[in-house]
């Protein structure tokens, strides 16, 4: 099992930053992917961000591409959501997830390739 918990959240203007944590416990923490997803009311979760298991590749949604960062210190056992130009539509609450499996070589962008979840933690921009 891995134990996720996330935290960072809250309410900032259009325009402002926040950055999420995400802190891991339980099993090695380098041994999975990581991503972010979003759920915005009434709509389905969605795939923001992925980092592989030791950093080296990352990967975005283009609608968050150029604004917002993943990374990990695996030595922290945390992964971290930069997020930048925060415009309302980037309202959600955010779920950060492990993965073990990789696809094609890759982390997956779907909440199915992911094994364990956080509780999520709501982002909120006003206009």
């Amino acid at each position: 099992q891995v134990q996720l918990v996330e935290s960072g959240g809250g309410l900032v203007q259009a325009g402002g930053s926040l950055r999420l944590s995400c802190a891991a416990s339980g099993r090695t923490f380098s041994n999975y992917a990581m991503g972010w997803f979003r759920q915005a009311p009434g709509k389905e979760r969605e795939f923001v961000a992925a980092i592989t298991r030791n950093g080296g590749s990352t990967y975005y949604a283009d609608s968050v591409k150029g604004r917002f960062t993943i990374s990990r210190d695996n030595a922290e056992n945390t992964v971290y959501l930069q997020m930048n130009s925060l415009n309302p539509e980037d309202t959600a609450i955010y779920y950060c997830a492990a993965g073990a499996t990789y696809y094609a070589g890759l982390p997956s962008i779907y909440p199915r390739g992911y094994d364990y979840w956080g509780q999520g933690t709501q982002v909120t921009v006003s206009s």
